[in-house]
């Protein structure tokens, strides 16, 4: 998140704030409950390991630790250090963030006809899963003696979530799927838990023979749809095993009907519900973290028949530069049980968030909990709203617009935004990245079946969909300048509030959307980004020049037996 979107100060009435936490106090939602009070140790086969993984030989297996157990694990193995405040942090080693090329699928019938293979979803035989299979096999069964297993769910919704176990051999890994999926309340509701899909984290097995084997490298993280299990080896970075079931969640789920998506949720005191879609930089997470609302989530989200449901129990936020002046929420919900990764630590204890000497992506995730105003059941009713948020760098996108059904679906695939110069090496001015349904990392079928179900539930339902524009106004990157926090909180609340319905609209003679005239809070030239530019051939140029961006990124949406929405895009 960039550093403009952290310095969006939001404060609520002490009133609020009150009810909120009486609210998480007296909420008994199975996915706020630590399961048991002190650990019972398992075995491989009191769990059925050893019949379903071929994992029989570690002697003891620790399974849904309590947080302090949690922790005791974390500094006996020495898998890390304490903050002053007595949060663990951890290196995950080489990689510091996923590993895409490295992420496979097993090609075998029947998920071979649904899979969108391409360069997200890459195909590897059953022979290849086998082998890297049998390795992390064999490596828990001649070099572990005690690991632990998650069991819990992915989905807040009883309908919709799934069964999931997380199987590691490291106690922070442990702690992160804890974090991160939602924990059942009571051992009785685990006793005869039967998993829908399983993860084997066998981080430390490298795969040499990789060349032999035709994979890009010593890295595997492998999925077998037909088995439900995945098989993580060579990296130890926490979010491949989140992201891992996502992608799982985003393939069983369309399939029956319900939407995944990749975006964060909150709800308003009168139960209004909101979803807010964008890729990194563009204000998902800072946006969604309203303290006059509930927040349901900050990343994962289903919609099913009853409404929105977070898919996980945690937050993952980034910590490069995080302040409390600029983020209080995620700054005080870095405490104990939380878990840091490549943070650097200071000789006083104090992490810091600055030094981005290991990586930019330095992460933090904690229990969804540790955020005052959480809604305590992870779910909602039907989205009121939809917020695309983009952060355009041309400066030609308005701060606020109007989509019709079509044009979400057309933006909604685009999933678009801009990285400017200096953020990555090699950029020297604004370049457009396109990113299908905000997360095409994440999409193992083909993009427009999401678009096609998340039109259907818009009709159903009467949804409204916005594009927001945070990135720059009266001139792109190093002419105009960003959009103030002032004017993009203006732009939310009144799609939030529905005051923006109230105003009158002009429709953009190029990119077809609506925008208003006149909004409350935001300058008249700003919300007409033309008239905000001194240059206006200048404006018409820079803003033909990004329609043919879309156009052309488009292109790869149009074959045949799928819906084409290339009508709703620009002129």
């Amino acid at each position: 998140m960039s550093a403009m979107m952290r310095g969006i100060t939001l404060s609520a009435s002490p009133a609020f704030r009150s009810s909120a936490r009486s609210k998480l106090a007296s909420s008994s939602s199975p996915w706020m409950v630590h399961l048991g009070k002190k650990s019972t140790m398992a075995t491989v086969s009191s769990l059925g390991i050893d019949k379903a993984t071929g994992i029989t030989k570690p002697t003891t297996v620790y399974r849904n630790l309590p947080y302090p157990e949690v922790f005791e694990h974390e500094t006996k193995n020495k898998e890390g250090e304490v903050t002053k405040n007595g949060t663990y942090c951890v290196s995950t080693g080489q990689f510091t963030g996923r590993s895409p090329k490295d992420k496979y699928f097993v090609q075998q019938a029947p998920s071979d006809k649904n899979l969108d293979w391409g360069k997200v979803n890459v195909g590897v035989a059953p022979e290849v899963y086998k082998n890297i299979y049998a390795k992390a096999v064999k490596h828990y069964n001649d070099n572990v003696d005690k690991m632990y297993v998650f069991d819990g769910y992915c989905g807040t919704s009883p309908k919709s979530r799934k069964n999931v176990r997380i199987i590691t051999e490291l106690a922070w890994q442990h702690h992160f799927a804890k974090n991160m999926f939602i924990r059942p309340e009571s051992e009785a509701e685990v006793a005869d838990f039967k998993p829908d899909f399983t993860i084997i984290n066998a981080c430390k097995v490298v795969n040499d023979d990789y060349k032999e084997l035709g994979l890009n490298s010593d890295v595997a993280v492998v999925f077998n749809v037909e088995e439900n299990k995945a098989v993580i080896t060579g990296t130890w970075y926490g979010g491949e095993m989140k992201k891992g079931i996502f992608s799982m969640m985003n393939y069983w789920l369309p399939l029956n009907g319900v939407m995944a998506m990749h975006c964060s949720a909150n709800k308003g005191k009168n139960g209004d519900t909101a979803l807010f879609f964008g890729l990194s930089g563009t204000g998902k997470t800072t946006l969604s973290a309203d303290p006059a609302r509930y927040l349901i989530g900050d990343d994962e989200h289903g919609w099913d028949d009853d409404g929105i449901f977070n898919f996980e129990g945690g937050c993952y936020a980034k910590t490069v530069n995080l302040s409390h002046e600029n983020e209080p929420e995620i700054y005080d919900a870095i405490k104990r049980d939380a878990l840091l990764e490549n943070v650097i630590i200071k000789d006083n204890g104090e992490p810091d968030y600055a030094d981005v000497s290991r990586t930019e992506n330095t992460r933090v995730s904690y229990p969804i909990y540790h955020i005052d105003n959480y809604e305590p059941s992870g779910m909602g009713g039907h989205p009121n709203s939809i917020i695309f948020l983009t952060c355009d760098a041309f400066g030609v996108l308005p701060p606020v617009s109007r989509l019709s059904a079509g044009q979400a679906m057309y933006h909604f695939l685009s999933g678009y935004t801009a990285k400017v110069a200096g953020t990555e090496r090699g950029v020297t001015e604004p370049t457009p990245n396109f990113s299908a349904g905000f997360g095409a990392a994440f999409l193992t079928l083909h993009p427009t079946m999401y678009a096609d179900l998340l039109q259907k539930k818009l009709a159903t339902h009467g949804t409204q969909c916005f594009l927001i524009n945070t990135g720059w106004t009266g001139g792109g990157y190093g002419v105009g300048k960003r959009m103030s926090i002032k004017a993009t909180r203006a732009c939310v609340d009144s799609v939030l509030d529905g005051s923006i319905n109230n105003t009158k609209f002009f429709s953009d003679k190029v990119f077809g959307f609506e925008v208003p005239t006149e909004l409350p809070g935001v300058p008249s030239k700003v919300l007409n980004p033309r008239e905000a530019w001194s240059d206006k051939a200048g404006y018409d140029a820079t803003q033909t020049k990004l329609a043919g961006m879309f156009k052309q990124n488009f292109t790869k949406f149009v074959k045949p037996g799928v819906t084409d929405y290339t009508a709703f895009g620009p002129k």
